[in-house]
């Protein structure tokens, strides 16, 4: 599965601007999206409880998450080491995956991902009118299970929903994760 992040400028009801943000998971053989928007950046905590949300929306656990090298995933590198955030490294271990972080300002080493956030933002968010969080996320999973994950994938030309069912069978199952956030 890879991660990354993005952000876009809506209007809101009243017409003034208000940037979102937008956390996007796709899993790398089925395409298989999910999104998270917020009205603010993103921090660790936000990451966890987003990956928490993915986690049930897919049926389970995938066994290596790319991300970038962000600070709300990465404190620091020491000697090589990698050390995660408080927050990141305590969800790392109890759902037990691997990360693979990318060098930073290297988008081939995820372009599926990348491509998923231009998708979200250029297909989903495009000219929508931002209310709050919560009504932008629900249209968000109605827009995954009827176009993000429903239509012919541009690259694979097959269907992510259809892929993602031989897929599934190979995630882990969710052990420990709470019920809700």
């Amino acid at each position: 599965m890879q991660v990354d992040f993005g952000e876009k400028w809506l209007k809101n009801v009243e017409g003034n601007r208000v940037k979102v943000y937008a956390a996007a998971f796709v899993l790398a053989h089925s395409r298989y999206k999910y999104a998270e928007i917020q009205s603010r950046p993103f921090t660790a905590a936000d990451l966890v409880s987003a990956c928490h949300c993915c986690f049930r929306y897919i049926g389970g656990m995938p066994h290596e998450m790319v991300f970038d090298q962000d600070s709300i995933v990465c404190v620091s590198e020491n000697c090589g080491d990698i050390i995660h955030t408080y927050e990141f490294e305590k969800l790392r271990q109890e759902c037990k995956f691997i990360v693979y972080l990318c060098r930073g300002a290297d988008p081939e080493s995820k372009g599926k991902v990348e491509s998923t956030v231009k998708y979200v933002k250029g297909n989903f968010l495009e000219n929508r009118i931002y209310f709050d969080d919560e009504t932008l996320n629900r249209c968000c999973l109605q827009w995954l299970d009827r176009t993000a994950n429903a239509k012919v994938h541009g690259t694979t030309k097959r269907i992510p929903a259809e892929v993602f069912q031989q897929e599934h069978e190979h995630l882990r199952p969710l052990v420990g994760m709470p019920d809700h956030l």
